[in-house]
């Protein structure tokens, strides 16, 4: 287009404000107010952003593009492969064995410790020694049979969460079947038919809230297209554990600490890909009362999936932030194109708080003078540290954590994993409660913090990436 003939949204705003006056005046517009704007072809905007690329923040337009912010972007393993294995952060992997043609699993319902925290070790439910319980993989196609050992005090039962199953199978108490008596087993066995992202979990609501549950993945025998190189696996819990207590109180609709797969942030282990790589990350939301947005930052994802199986292409939806109900599962994708190390958790105000995080800033009343205030801020006292008040003394207290108040101890258990090599000194004061990390590392920083065993300075990768993607 000529530079004479450009026409701005500034132009466009000044024309029409004109227009409006000259109007309410009782002003005859000028024949040259009264031309009509150019129009401006979006077809020609788009092609300035049409392309997607996975190494950098693009945009792929436009919306109909198979190529739209990454969509059908494949991974960079090759297609008509099996699935990649899930990965499920801190949580065990149930094992099994063929019995005649069929995977068998063997799950113990128990009381279980958990460490929530470094040196918080409190007392909760769940199977095989974890709260929640080892993660089960299987194909469709696959007969399953699951032993289920109740090691509870109290009579229990275990339910398959979205499965299409005999309803002798189902798991629901007195309705379908007996309780299963402590000390006792029961023998669940089908077929799977289906693919995607379910659970099971007791059926009784107080063991519910208590954290008895585990993923159950149903996997294609071929990859679903376009082909992922990571899959992850988060389940999202809250607990009441009383101050002066180490016992989860399952009597009460409220909560005061929040876990992902039994871990509260940032004793929960980071997520690390590969820069260019095609993820998916698998959330349930098993809290008893609480909904969770699952934001992420600095990357756009689609929502391929939930407790239902796979969402048809077609229907997928852009998201940076979605919301998980009670008993949901969302799958979502996404193109690891800007690298970094993302900050990716709840936005409920308090789930992202450690118990609580630290406050900030000046608290003014309703009704004061802002004004008065800002001018005698000279003249204010030193603010008191909430760290030394009666309540953060409190043994046992999750408040305690507010200021990260950790010793040398725990922060060491906090940074133990190779996951946390070269992140900034620092980082765990910013990841609470319900909030973890995903690193997009390229190469050779992927290979240095997975693979290798040389001392990485704390701090040094982070580093590197920030300065190499600065504008």
């Amino acid at each position: 287009m000529d530079e004479n003939e450009r026409f701005t949204r500034r132009d466009f705003l000044t024309a029409g404000t004109a227009l409006t006056f000259a109007a309410g005046a009782g002003v005859q517009p000028s024949a040259e107010a009264m031309v009509a704007p150019h129009s401006v072809n979006q077809a020609g905007v788009d092609s300035d952003f049409k392309e997607f690329s996975r190494y950098r923040p693009s945009y792929g337009g436009p919306p109909d593009s198979p190529h739209y912010l990454g969509k059908m972007m494949p991974g960079l393993r090759k297609s008509g492969l099996p699935p990649v294995p899930v990965v499920a952060p801190d949580t065990k992997k149930l094992s099994f064995r063929m019995v005649n043609g069929v995977k068998e699993f063997r799950l113990t319902a128990m009381a279980v410790k958990q460490e929530l925290l470094p040196g918080y070790q409190m007392n909760v439910w769940g199977y095989n020694g974890s709260c929640p319980g080892p993660l089960i993989e299987a194909f469709q196609g696959d007969r399953v049979r699951i032993v289920v050992q109740n090691n509870l005090p109290e009579p229990t039962s275990l339910h398959w969460h979205g499965f299409e199953l005999p309803i002798a199978m189902d798991g629901v108490p007195y309705l379908v079947q007996d309780p299963i008596p402590p000390g006792k087993s029961f023998t669940y066995e089908f077929s799977l038919h289906q693919t995607g992202t379910f659970f099971y979990h007791s059926h009784v609501p107080m063991q519910e809230a208590l954290g008895m549950c585990g993923f159950f993945i149903v996997h294609p025998k071929i990859a679903f297209e376009p082909s992922v190189d990571r899959d992850f696996a988060l389940c999202y819990q809250n607990f009441l554990i009383p101050a002066n207590s180490n016992i989860a109180d399952s009597t009460q609709m409220d909560w005061n600490w929040h876990t992902i797969n039994g871990r509260s942030g940032p004793y929960a282990t980071p997520l690390v890909v590969k820069h260019g790589e095609r993820v998916r990350v698998r959330l349930m939301n098993f809290s008893p009362m609480q909904h969770h947005p699952i934001h992420l930052h600095g990357h756009t994802f689609w929502l391929t999936g939930s407790e239902g199986g796979r969402i048809p292409s077609s229907a997928w939806i852009p998201r940076n932030n979605t919301l998980v109900g009670v008993a949901m599962v969302q799958d979502f994708e996404f193109i690891a194109n800007n690298p970094g190390d993302w900050i990716f958790h709840c936005h409920m105000v308090h789930h992202m708080m450690n118990h609580m995080v630290r406050q900030s800033g000046p608290r003014i009343r309703p009704g004061y003078n802002i004004q008065q205030f800002l001018s005698n801020v000279d003249n204010l006292p030193e603010p008191v540290d909430a760290l030394q008040l009666p309540a953060f003394k409190t043994p046992g207290y999750p408040e305690d954590m507010q200021g990260m108040n950790m010793n040398m101890a725990s922060m060491m258990k906090v940074n133990e994993p190779r996951e946390t090599r070269g992140m900034r000194k620092g980082w765990s004061m910013g990841v609470h409660g319900l909030m973890t990390v995903l690193r997009v590392l390229p190469e050779p920083y992927y290979s240095q913090v997975m693979h290798s065993n040389e001392h990485i300075e704390p701090g040094s990768i982070y580093d590197a990436i920030a300065k190499s993607t600065l504008p």
